[in-house]
């Protein structure tokens, strides 16, 4: 009779142990992502990185969303992302040739994430404007100045033109990808939060302050299109501070105007790229 309670309860044990590992099994089965599109700017296609795969579209193999891809293995995955784009070539073609990032979206995608406002605020055309300024007042804010002239501040009303574009480029992703999880990615850090290190990147002393303050504020637009929108937001600055434009080889996510990395100029290097992907994943889980 003993021996009869041990085999039975052996077998309850086994068949216990069966049934939780098919409940895992059919969970791993259904949470699995099936199709992955990744859209955005070249803060997302890894300009400058090797290896480029995408001659076009400036994309590295070591961008954040083949890191992405890597970790969390989609049955399908899409990268779209173009140096350069803006939410423009999201419905319309690039440089003429690239296809709309939109045609990636099918109505079986199951997450999406984007990168984009860099390019539509013109931040790229801002530094090499600041850069220049610099040489005459390294110790001054002249760019700051220049942008704030007559009470107006130029780049706040870029920012404000922007918001709603960014609002209806993610309600465009959600209209083709009705059932995706769509993630969008802020920028990292660029600059510090004060004082710079001219010569070594030229931005003068005092818009060193003003131009973080940019970079902050994209993001917060970003984020708060993604909160009115259904969609998440994954902060990519926070976790980048100290490694910025000012920061050594090594230590730097984000290269200078004379990159000590193999990245575009004032653009993550593959360190960085690794970092927003880390960021990435521990939000989608």
């Amino acid at each position: 009779m003993a021996r009869l309670r041990r085999t039975l309860a052996l077998s309850a044990v086994v068949a216990s142990a069966a049934a939780a590992l098919a409940v895992t099994s059919a969970t791993a089965e259904n949470t699995r992502v099936g199709r992955y599109v990744a859209l955005g700017d070249s803060f997302t296609s890894g300009t400058g990185v090797p290896a480029q795969v995408d001659l076009v579209c400036t994309r590295s193999d070591r961008n954040y969303p083949s890191l992405l891809a890597a970790a969390i293995k989609p049955a399908k995955f899409v990268d779209v992302s173009c140096g350069g784009a803006t939410t423009k070539d999201l419905t319309g073609r690039q440089f003429g040739i690239v296809a709309p990032q939109y045609d990636a979206l099918t109505k079986d995608t199951d997450l999406v994430t984007m990168g984009m406002g860099g390019n539509d605020v013109g931040f790229a055309e801002i530094i090499v404007r600041c850069g220049a300024l610099s040489l005459t007042n390294p110790l001054g804010s002249p760019c700051k100045d220049s942008l704030t002239a007559g009470g107006k501040d130029q780049l706040r009303e870029r920012f404000t033109a922007f918001a709603p574009k960014l609002g209806e480029a993610v309600r465009g992703i959600k209209e083709r990808a009705p059932k995706a999880r769509v993630v969008l990615v802020g920028y990292p850090a660029i600059l510090p939060p004060k004082d710079g290190c001219f010569p070594i990147v030229p931005i003068s002393r005092g818009d060193v302050a003003y131009l973080d303050g940019v970079n902050q504020l994209l993001n917060s637009i970003v984020a708060e299109q993604a909160a009115a929108n259904g969609a998440e937001f994954v902060d990519a600055f926070t976790s980048s501070r100290g490694h910025d434009v000012c920061t050594p080889p090594g230590t730097k996510w984000v290269e200078g105007l004379l990159p000590t990395d193999a990245a575009a100029p004032v653009h993550p290097n593959a360190a960085g790229l690794r970092n927003t992907a880390a960021r990435v994943i521990a939000a989608i889980g």
